[in-house]
């Protein structure tokens, strides 16, 4: 018997199973009285340029405070083609949106119907799996496998079927450091093919690519060229996360649906913000920015290292994720490490458990965020060396 509407819940049974974030508690433990931020991936580096500052003030008051182009600014959009690996066309070809998160939803409401599968890789960004369901499709996980994080080809063959629509990958990976090679990105586009499913790359980390490695995009590769869709964004390349300037790539029949959808959804991304970024340089010295974050990669694995912990070596990106079980013994899990390290050192780190699909995998892994400032990460050193 269907229930009485005086009995039906007010909330959608899509809102109701949303569970919050594996990361709420390091939030509040961030913000404590002398905390060391190690577990947020909040830029404290690098600086937002101040050609971008100053342009955005300009912006302000010279008037640019109403609608912008639903589709972007139009010189934002060739400032972005002008930014990627391959050529794009900016009239057709580019989207500019609220962050990625506004692009990564815009992607899966314009590709994915209720019922659709979505191939989802665990450890993963935590967001992904959500915004699978909260668009009303069904994630089918594949596993990456510690310590260099590969999936299995079987394992990933097996998760591809007929209700197949999309996959999700992120190059270079949110929280393990992966950077997809051309192998790999062969063997998803044959599956892709096979099954007429979508590539759906979030690359916000694809200026941080490090020891002599090239961030590769799909669209760069034969097969998955034609059926991917790039989800990119400035707030960690140009440290401008709250300003929440993102983008879609695609093709242009994708597009035009992306844009549909943008419309409907947030209109627009702030004008003076986008106006910023286009009349600024975004590109004022990739390679010496690159350089800056691999060093302080290299000093958050020369800490975590001497404390113990155990990593495959990151290759891109701004995260370490670490195996504390040399630490542990596997007799204490991730979060009360990280509390018992907090009130020790006022260091804090991400628990593994926020970023599988099954939070017990994690349960003996850390996340540690190494894009802040020199200072911050000294301090860190100075306080864990005195365990």
């Amino acid at each position: 018997m269907p229930m009485s509407p005086a009995r039906r819940s007010p909330v959608s049974s899509r809102a109701a199973e949303l569970t919050s974030s594996g990361l709420v508690e390091v939030f509040m433990l961030a913000r404590t009285a002398n905390a060391v931020d190690l577990a947020i991936g909040t830029p404290g580096h690098p600086e937002p340029p101040a050609a971008m500052l100053a342009e955005a003030a300009r912006a302000l008051r010279e008037g640019h405070n109403q609608y912008e182009h639903p589709s972007g600014n139009p010189l934002l959009r060739r400032r972005i083609a002008e930014l990627l690996t391959v050529p794009a066309d900016p009239e057709t070809e580019i989207t500019v949106t609220a962050g990625a998160t506004e692009a990564l939803y815009v992607a899966l409401l314009s590709t994915v119907d209720a019922g659709d599968e979505v191939v989802v890789f665990t450890p993963g960004f935590d967001q992904f799996a959500a915004a699978v369901r909260l668009v009303g499709a069904r994630p089918r996980f594949v596993p990456l496998h510690a310590p260099e994080w590969r999936w299995d080809p079987a394992e990933l063959a097996a998760a591809f079927g007929p209700r197949t629509r999309a996959v999700l990958l992120n190059t270079p990976a949110n929280p393990t450091g992966r950077v997809l090679d051309r192998t790999e990105l062969d063997e998803l586009a044959g599956l892709c093919e096979r099954w007429n499913a979508t590539a759906i790359s979030d690359e916000v980390y694809s200026a941080f690519v490090f020891d002599g490695r090239r961030h590769l995009s799909v669209a760069e590769v034969p097969g998955l060229a034609g059926r991917s869709v790039v989800v990119g964004s400035l707030s960690k390349s140009h440290a401008v996360s709250g300003w929440r300037v993102g983008f879609l790539r695609a093709d242009r029949t994708r597009s035009e649906a992306f844009q549909r959808v943008h419309q409907l959804t947030t209109l627009g991304t702030a004008a003076p913000l986008q106006f910023a970024a286009a009349h600024a340089a975004l590109s004022a010295d990739p390679a010496e920015a690159c350089a800056q974050m691999a060093a302080r990669r290299d000093l958050a694995q020369a800490m975590f290292s001497r404390l113990g912990m155990k990593f495959a070596p990151v290759e891109g990106g701004c995260y370490v994720f670490a195996d504390i079980g040399p630490l542990t013994g596997g007799h204490e899990e991730c979060l009360p490490f990280i509390r018992r390290l907090h009130e020790r050192t006022g260091v804090v780190l991400a628990p593994g458990t926020a970023f599988f699909a099954d939070p017990a995998r994690g349960s003996q892994y850390v996340r540690i965020a190494f894009n802040k400032s020199l200072e911050t990460l000294r301090t860190a050193e100075q306080r864990l060396s005195a365990l």
